[in-house]
């Protein structure tokens, strides 16, 4: 296994909902306005503590895309995405960064976002559309 990197802000910390694992910081976030399958999204410059599954192309509310799962590292769960490659140029600005799905991560204050059954996908990006 890799190295574990250890985000120390207290408070500004998103972490994994299954194992607790240090995921990012809130100054990282670029975005809050992503949506995906489970509802809340986030966009982020930098993750930490993830694995990247295959890369694979994926149409999305905002065209196509070169994506690639990402997974913790501690306990493998899979807690959003990757932009490898955006295919339509004003899509560009979200290439090298990653998409933390609310569903699988704990806030900063350690609160839990739980998905509606109701969930209505919109906004920029959403799997699977």
């Amino acid at each position: 296994m890799g190295r574990l990197f250890v985000l120390t802000l207290e408070g500004k910390i998103y972490s994994c909902k299954h194992c607790g694992t240090h995921l990012a910081l809130s100054e990282n976030i670029v975005s809050k306005s992503f949506h995906c399958r489970h509802g809340k999204a986030y966009l982020f410059s930098k993750v930490a503590n993830v694995t990247s599954g295959e890369i694979e192309n994926r149409m999305m509310m905002t065209g196509m895309h070169t994506v690639a799962d990402i997974f913790c590292v501690c306990c493998g769960s899979i807690v959003g995405w990757k932009y490898e490659t955006a295919h339509e140029k004003s899509q560009k600005y979200k290439e090298g960064k990653s998409v933390l799905e609310r569903f699988k991560i704990c806030g900063p204050d350690g609160s839990h976002y739980w998905a509606s059954h109701d969930t209505h996908v919109a906004g920029s990006d959403a799997e699977g559309v």
